[in-house]
């Protein structure tokens, strides 16, 4: 099986142009492609991991991958899937957000002796000329055909800023510069993301001509993707230190059963002959198939180390055991009591269990709160901080999340 052919098993392949002129290049290892990363957080989320993964698979490949950090966007905003403009960030905020971004793409893709780049478009969008932009570059956009752009039209009836209304002109022009500067003869996106794609090989081609070399594939998923990066509680993080390993493994192990062999075919790099298999599997090995899954992607993410400490916590838990070593844990001070004692609510909070005292309250009257498995139907429920001491107690919500909690 080729790389190309690989790529459209595994469902990554949504739309393309000239595919025939992409999949020779890709099958040998002729591509220099970029996708792009808007700093908008302090890490990468789960939304991010087909991308990252993507990148390095064409890498193995031979192909070289920019990942092209948007300094220079991010001052700006993409507007595709929100109804809302999103929250301006300050200049230093978006650089340190640059900063972790890199961190955690090193642990994905090799920059070592020029495999891959990453650049940022701040280089180039930050400095230009407002009215030269206007003439070289603004020309060659349609308003007419750019309001039919989904990422537009959606907002429309809501309200579209012109600072928003830029964002698929920097875009486009960020391929047209790759193009120029790195040889980037292709670019790789989410479904979301099509018509801005589109207009970045328009304008390679409208101002270097009909010969000049550009493609644009989207990801089937990538969208899907994003909506993979949210819970309940908010984003699954890759940093750590906003998701742990136990509970980003955690987050893999609980994925609906519909969904387990299509995150297998598109995150993991196991081979598509051993997930055909596992596609066989009914009822209960379809868990066997999740733990398979939660360990690989953490892994990936977090190390083999991390991936194996967090399945032996969670196996522990799911068969009743008592090892809760490797579970996430959280320690209290004492200004987290009040006469000695805490209530639970404000525990669950602490514990991140819920991301508000009214999801709190709802989790405990609906009877999806326990202590050392003995469940907590009572609001007003205080925890003594002299049961916190020594080993502590499991706090659990639902079926699914747990949280060691001690006091110093």
């Amino acid at each position: 099986m080729t790389v190309w052919e690989e790529l459209k098993a595994r469902g990554l392949i949504a739309q393309v142009t000239d595919e025939e002129e992409i999949k020779e290049m890709v099958n040998n290892g002729k591509a220099t492609f970029y996708i792009g990363f808007d700093p908008t957080a302090d890490s990468l989320h789960v939304g991010h991991f087909m991308a990252l993964c993507l990148m390095k698979r064409l890498q193995m490949a031979g192909n070289k991958p920019i990942a092209l950090l948007g300094g220079g966007t991010g001052m700006i905003g993409d507007p595709s899937g929100k109804t809302d403009m999103r929250q301006m960030l300050t200049p230093e905020t978006i650089q340190h957000n640059i900063d972790c971004f890199k961190k955690q793409m090193e642990r994905f893709i090799d920059f070592s002796d020029g495999k891959a780049l990453m650049v940022n478009n701040a280089d180039w969008l930050m400095n230009l000329n407002y009215v030269e932009l206007l003439r070289e570059v603004g020309a060659h956009f349609s308003v007419n055909r750019m309001l039919t752009a989904e990422c537009y039209k959606q907002r429309m009836e809501r309200g579209l800023t012109f600072l928003e209304f830029n964002y698929m002109i920097m875009q486009s022009y960020d391929f047209y510069m790759l193009y120029q500067k790195y040889g980037c003869n292709m670019q790789f996106g989410g479904d979301d993301q099509w018509s801005n794609m589109l207009g970045g090989t328009e304008l390679i081609r409208r101002k270097l001509g009909k010969d000049a070399y550009a493609m644009t594939i989207t990801l089937l998923l990538n969208s899907e993707g994003k909506k993979m990066g949210k819970t309940q509680s908010g984003a699954v993080w890759l940093d750590p230190n906003k998701t742990s390993p136990f509970d980003f493994y955690q987050y893999w192990r609980n994925v609906d059963d519909a969904d387990v062999i299509k995150c297998l075919r598109l995150l993991t790099f196991l081979p598509l002959e051993e997930i055909d298999e596992m596609a066989k599997w009914e009822g209960s090995e379809l868990n066997k198939a999740k733990e398979i899954l939660a360990y690989e992607l953490t892994n990936l993410v977090h190390g083999e180390e991390e991936a194996k400490k967090a399945q032996e916590g969670a196996r522990a838990l799911f068969a009743g055991g008592a090892n809760t070593a490797n579970m996430p844990k959280t320690e209290l001070g004492e200004d987290d009591f009040t006469d000695g004692s805490i209530d639970l609510i404000s525990l669950l909070v602490k514990t991140e269990l819920v991301p508000t005292r009214s999801e709190g309250r709802r989790a405990i009257e609906q009877g999806g709160v326990s202590i050392d498995g003995e469940k907590i139907t009572d609001i007003k429920y205080q925890v003594a901080k002299e049961t916190l001491e020594g080993e502590g107690i499991v706090l659990k919500r639902g079926k699914k999340k747990f949280n060691k909690v001690y006091a110093k």
